[in-house]
C-alpha cells in the first residue's frame, strides 16, 4: 500500500527541493538551542558591563529586562506558530506589515546578532586566556578568530551534529552557573546589604542614577534575546504551533531565574564596582567573583562554564543568522546565491559562510562594550517590529491577548534610546542605509523582470 504523506511531511520526500530545511528538532532540542543562545555572553559578560552603568540596580534591570523579553517572547511565539518558516520577524514583517518593515527587521537582526556573536567570540577568548593566566591581549583576537572558524565548519556539517553538541554545551554551562550560585550564597549572606547600598548608584560618575538604570535595562534586554533563535528554527521543528511557544516560554523562565540568581550573588558578594571592573577590563567577572568565594576549584568550574557558554552562543548565532540570510536570499533582498541549501546536509552553505565572514570582521575591531551596546539598540528595534506584527494578527491566529504585543512595543521603543547617543545614531544610520539598499535592489529586480 502506498504511504500517504501530508504537506507537513513533504521534507521527507526523496526528491526534496534543495531550498527546504528538514523538520528534526523537538521541544527539548529547541529549548536547548534557545538556552544556548541566551545563557552565554549575557550572564558571563554583560552583567558586568551593566553593573558599570547602574551599580547595584543592575539586579532590578535584570528583572525589568526579563519582563520586556517575556512580552516579546510571547509575541514571537504566536507569530512563529502561525507562520513556521525560517527568518523570524523578517518574514512576519512581510506577511503582517510591509516589505520595508520586514526588511528592516531582518537587517536589524543581522546587525544585532553579528555584533553579539563577535562579543561572544572575544568573551570566549578572554575567559580562556584568563583561565590559563595569560593576560597578553595579543592573543585575544587570533583565538577568537580561530573559534569562529571551527564552529563554522561544524555548522556546515549539518544541524543534527550541531544540535547534539549544543545539548552538551548548555548542560555544562547550566551546571557551572548553578554551582556559582550555591557556592556564593554564604559570602553573599555574610555581606548583608553592604554591597547593595546605595541601590541606585551607577559606577560611572557621568551618568545619573535613572539614566544608568534605564541604560542597564537596555543592555540586559539583549542578553535575553536568544529566544529569537527558536523562532528562526521554525522551519526545522516538529509541529511548530505546539513546539515553538513551549520552547520559548521554558527558555525564558529558566534564563530569568539564572540571571537574577547570578546577578544577586555576584553583586552582593563583591559589590557592583568590582563586578563592573572585572567585566569591562578582564571580561571574566564571574571567574573573579568565584576566586573570592574561598571554595577550591570554584573559579575553574565557572571558567569552564563560561567557555562552553560562549561556544554555545556562537554555535547558535551562526545557525540562526544563516537562516535569516537564507530567508532574505529567497526574497532577493540579498543575492539569490544565499537561498541555496546543500541537499545532503540540509545546510545553507553560502549563508553560513557570509555570516561567519561578517562576524570575523567585527572580531577584528574588538570593542566589546560598543558592540554589545549596538546589539542592544538593534535588537530592541527588531523586537519592536515583532510586536507590531503580532498586533496585526487575526483573532483566530492569536495565542495571547493583544495587550501583550502593545506592551512589548512600547517598552522596546522606550529602552532603545537609552543606550549611548552615538550608538542609536549609528543604528538609525544603519537602518537608513539598509532601506536605501532595499529600494535599489527592488528597482533592479523589477527592471530585470521586465527585460
Amino acid at each position: 500500500m502506498a504511504q500517504m504523506i501530508s504537506p507537513g511531511d513533504s521534507n521527507n520526500l526523496p526528491d526534496e527541493p534543495p531550498s527546504q530545511l528538514k523538520r528534526e528538532v523537538g521541544v527539548f532540542g529547541a529549548t536547548m538551542m534557545g538556552l544556548g543562545s541566551i545563557v552565554g555572553t549575557g550572564v558571563f559578560v554583560s552583567i558586568g558591563i551593566a553593573a558599570g552603568v547602574a551599580g547595584p540596580a543592575v539586579i532590578l534591570s535584570i528583572a525589568v529586562a526579563a519582563v520586556v523579553a517575556g512580552f516579546n517572547g510571547l509575541s514571537s511565539a504566536q507569530l512563529a506558530a502561525n507562520h513556521p518558516v525560517s527568518g523570524g520577524t523578517y518574514e512576519y514583517g512581510y506577511r503582517w506589515l510591509h516589505p520595508s518593515l520586514g526588511f528592516t527587521a531582518g537587517w536589524m537582526f543581522l546587525c544585532a546578532k553579528i555584533a553579539s556573536a563577535a562579543t561572544a567570540a572575544l568573551g570566549f577568548s578572554g575567559y580562556v586566556l584568563h583561565a590559563f593566566g595569560q593576560e597578553h591581549s595579543d592573543w585575544l583576537v587570533p583565538l577568537a578568530l580561530g573559534v569562529v572558524i571551527v564552529l563554522t565548519m561544524l555548522v556546515l556539517s549539518g544541524i543534527r551534529r550541531s544540535n547534539n553538541l549544543n545539548v552538551v554545551v548548555v548542560s555544562v554551562t547550566l551546571f557551572s552557573l548553578v554551582f556559582f550560585v550555591l557556592a556564593g550564597l554564604r559570602t553573599a549572606f555574610a555581606s548583608g546589604t553592604t554591597n547593595l547600598t546605595p541601590f541606585f548608584a551607577p559606577a560611572s560618575g557621568t551618568t545619573s542614577p535613572l539614566a544608568g538604570f534605564l541604560q542597564a535595562c537596555a543592555l540586559m534586554f539583549v542578553a535575553y534575546t536568544g529566544y529569537g533563535r527558536i523562532a528562526t528554527l521554525a522551519e526545522e521543528v516538529h509541529t511548530p504551533r505546539r513546539t515553538i511557544p513551549r520552547a520559548i516560554i521554558v527558555t525564558l523562565l529558566v534564563s530569568m531565574a539564572l540571571y537574577l540568581a547570578v546577578g544577586i550573588i555576584g553583586v552582593a558578594s563583591v559589590g557592583s564596582g568590582t563586578f563592573a571592573t572585572t567585566g569591562t577590563q578582564k571580561a571574566a567577572p564571574l571567574e573573579i567573583v568565584a576566586r573570592q568565594l574561598d571554595i577550591p576549584g570554584a573559579s575553574l568550574v565557572v571558567a569552564t562554564g563560561a567557555v562552553t557558554a560562549m561556544l554555545g552562543v556562537l554555535l547558535n548565532l551562526i545557525l540562526g543568522l544563516s537562516r535569516v540570510v537564507l530567508a532574505m536570499g529567497r526574497r532577493r533582498d540579498l543575492p539569490s546565491l544565499f537561498a541555496h541549501v546543500n541537499g545532503s546536509t540540509a545546510t545553507p552553505y553560502p549563508a553560513v559562510i557570509l555570516v561567519s565572514g561578517l562576524i570575523v570582521g567585527l572580531v577584528l575591531i574588538g570593542d566589546v562594550k560598543t558592540t554589545w551596546s549596538f546589539s542592544a539598540f538593534t535588537a530592541l528595534i527588531y523586537y519592536a517590529i515583532t510586536n507590531l506584527a503580532a498586533m496585526q494578527m487575526a483573532v483566530d491566529e492569536r495565542l495571547y491577548p493583544r495587550i501583550i504585543p502593545w506592551l512589548g512595543l512600547v517598552f522596546c521603543l522606550f529602552l532603545a534610546f537609552w543606550v549611548e547617543p552615538v550608538i542609536w545614531k549609528v543604528g538609525l544610520g544603519m537602518i537608513a542605509a539598509g532601506l536605501i539598499w532595499h529600494w535599489l535592489a527592488g528597482r533592479f529586480t523589477r527592471s530585470t523582470s521586465k527585460t
